[in-house]
């Protein structure tokens, strides 16, 4: 079995868990409040800002052995560069307050999350980074393709409140045939532990940051932007 298969197979219980809560269900069946997208487009602000500077701490620690990763690493830096203002781009055209958004905290998940990439990068082994870009790419593919068309047209929102989410879709798809190429590569075991590490911290943490998004028949529950 190559490595971005053994990779899906270690990880199958925390990607069924993401995938089997609720609110991620009712995505997926283009069930969603304006207030959940908004809370969504929120927690993925303030991830999606770090990805850049999280790709180039990563790029700069890679050892020798491993400069064909770096060159892709580049190469997914320049694709993501401004994301995240796309995102507050959206929020705004949901009637959002994107300066608001900009200016607030992050979820504790999705915090922790932040928190722990960037010290796997600084003290373990940076190709755990790629743990990362397993859960979040997969996860935003699906919601692309199998709920954003549904979900826009449920809100009745424009087409330019889902520049981030539509773009991805397509985007993502591009990035995950890459990535299996790059993790086919991945030949040491310790590089290979890693991202199989990485991929099941992140699924826990992302995974409780869509439990904690209110769903769209449940009004009374509340997200917190602050």
């Amino acid at each position: 079995m190559n490595f971005f298969d053994t990779l899906q197979s270690a990880t199958t219980q925390e990607r069924q868990a993401l995938f089997s809560v609720p609110v991620i269900r009712d995505a997926l069946g283009g069930i969603v409040s304006l207030e959940g997208y908004i809370a969504f487009l929120t927690q993925a602000y303030h991830h999606v800002r770090h990805t850049v500077p999280l790709m180039m701490a990563c790029g700069a620690r890679l050892p020798s052995r491993l400069e064909w990763l770096r060159g892709a690493v580049c190469e997914y830096i320049e694709e993501e560069y401004g994301h995240e203002q796309w995102i507050l781009n959206d929020i705004a055209a949901c009637g959002g307050d994107a300066e608001q958004v900009r200016n607030s905290r992050p979820s504790l998940s999705i915090e922790l999350m932040v928190a722990f990439l960037y010290d796997l990068i600084a003290r373990d082994n940076p190709v755990g980074l790629f743990g990362m870009v397993n859960v979040l790419e997969g996860t935003s593919i699906a919601l692309a393709t199998q709920a954003a068309g549904s979900i826009q047209q449920g809100l009745g929102l424009p087409p330019t409140a889902f520049s981030y989410l539509s773009s991805h879709g397509a985007l993502d798809q591009d990035h995950m045939a890459t990535y299996r190429e790059l993790m086919n590569r991945l030949d040491r075991p310790e590089d290979q532990e890693a991202v199989i590490h990485s991929a099941k911290v992140v699924y826990q943490l992302y995974t409780e940051m869509f439990r904690g998004l209110p769903r769209a028949h449940q009004p009374e529950v509340q997200h917190a932007l602050a």
